[in-house]
């Protein structure tokens, strides 16, 4: 540990100069965390591979960063790692004036009324693709539970969003996207970690073809695409210095935004779910429940409709859902300081940063503090829930916490399809439990793969086999 300029809180330097403790986060930031925390205190600086990232394990100073957004900066960070990642032009190098801010405004698509029209169009193509699980399932089906969940919500999502692919092979087609998707994904963390693509094998080729596939042509032939899309070709037509490429590329890091975490997080939902019968016989109680009191049957040939409120009451489901969201969420919250300050916080506290820092929350450790969640490791499917009705009151050293579940990232960081995603969730939950007996096919342990830490929705260290039949 370094001596500082005065009022900057301690450093922790790596032995090798560049990497600085690049090595040791990246196996298990989690752990690393947890003991420079009890080494150090709740405020210390670490020099990971050439960055400073000063980080904040208090919950109750994440306010003081949160709506500290004029100097404590994000929009530049994601768009210069986002402009890498999906091979378009940085929106912030003055090419493309107000390009960022038009849009942020489409995101007031994916909220109130407008959320609820694309929400009815997601639960209908769920439901198709329900309704075709049916039509195949004659007796039980096993099938791997991961490729499962990320085929379905990966049609349903893209259908959703992009429209329908006319041709014969419709579904080949989103299965071609989806496979390559998946390899594309698997490369994400290296990409994030500025990694150069040039050294990831075929990742550049198949990001190139993946990217083909939302030029323009090809886009205007799928039907009954969704409003937001339709916002974002509308503004990118205003550009006329965005080539075609890259408008295609910004499509398609759309697409990447709305499954690369959902898919996961849908995934870890089921898979908790079948861990624990009694979480299962609890939620898809509550759903029979909802259909006989709205009068509608349950099978593939009939169409359930939900409206937003019916969804929000399902607090069973909702709980068991952002149970698994607590377990499997591990999202770094970045800032970078604008200009060398002072930082206020909490308790006549203060922390000095230089322009350039980086500040982070690390709210995995907020989610699986034993002071805030009792039995942190333990899944907890009605934790969310206290006599009968949604519980959002935590604790931690006898006061309340205005934070207490982030896996959506926090403040001008927040996730802008958060709504949608979890309406997504619980959709496939609600048909999956509704439609099918399902049960797990083997009792292996699936444990979080740690290579995505800091990145958003953990990803399973292997895949599960699942059975599943129609109900009687």
């Amino acid at each position: 540990v370094f001596n500082r300029k005065t009022g900057e809180p301690p450093l922790i330097n790596g032995w090798i100069p560049y990497l600085g403790k690049a090595l040791i986060f990246r196996k298990d930031a989690f752990k690393f965390l947890l003991d420079q925390q009890k080494k150090l205190g709740d405020i210390f600086t670490v020099h990971v591979a050439g960055r400073y990232i000063t980080f904040i394990m208090d919950p109750f100073q994440y306010v003081y960063v949160i709506r500290n957004s004029k100097q404590l900066e994000f929009h530049e960070f994601a768009d210069k790692m986002a402009s890498k990642t999906f091979d378009y032009p940085a929106l912030s190098n003055g090419k493309f004036p107000d390009l960022k801010e038009n849009l942020h405004r489409i995101y007031q698509y994916l909220q109130g009324k407008p959320l609820e029209i694309i929400s009815d169009h997601m639960m209908k193509n769920l439901q198709n693709i329900f309704e075709w699980k049916c039509s195949q399932a004659t007796d039980w089906e096993t099938e791997k539970m991961y490729k499962f969940c990320c085929s379905v919500m990966f049609e349903a999502s893209f259908v959703t969003l992009y429209g329908r692919v006319p041709a014969a092979d419709g579904h080949k087609v989103i299965s071609e996207i989806r496979d390559k998707f998946i390899k594309f994904d698997a490369s994400f963390p290296y990409l994030a970690a500025n990694i150069p693509i040039e050294l990831l094998g075929a990742t550049k080729k198949v990001r190139k073809e993946l990217i083909h596939h939302f030029l323009l042509q090809n886009m205007t032939k799928w039907l009954g695409g969704s409003k937001v899309v339709q916002a974002r070709q509308d503004i990118f037509e205003k550009y006329e210095l965005l080539g075609d490429y890259d408008k295609a590329a910004h499509h398609f890091a759309f697409l990447w935004a709305s499954v690369g975490n959902t898919i996961p997080a849908t995934f870890w939902a089921m898979y908790y779910l079948l861990r624990h019968p009694e979480a299962l016989a609890a939620v898809r109680d509550e759903i029979d429940h909802l259909l006989q009191s709205t009068g509608q049957k349950r099978g593939p040939t009939y169409n359930i409709h939900l409206t937003r409120e019916q969804l929000d009451n399902l607090v069973y489901l909702e709980s068991a859902l952002n149970e698994s969201l607590r377990m499997c969420s591990s999202s770094m919250n970045i800032r970078i300081s604008q200009e060398d300050f002072v930082l206020k916080l909490e308790g006549d506290q203060e922390v000095s940063l230089r322009k350039g820092d980086w500040i982070a929350l690390y709210p995995q450790i907020l989610h699986m503090d034993p002071e805030v969640y009792e039995d942190p490791k333990e899944y907890k499917f009605d934790r969310y829930i206290e006599n009968g009705k949604k519980k959002t009151t935590f604790y931690k050293a006898g006061r309340k916490l205005k934070y207490f579940l982030m896996p959506f990232g926090s403040g001008i960081s927040m996730c802008p399809g958060r709504f949608l995603a979890m309406n997504e969730m619980k959709m496939f939950l609600f048909l999956l439990l509704s439609h099918f007996d399902v049960e797990l096919g083997e009792s292996k342990a699936v444990r979080l793969d740690n290579s995505r830490m800091g990145l958003g929705i953990l990803l399973p260290d292997t895949d599960i086999t699942f059975r599943y039949k129609l109900r009687s």
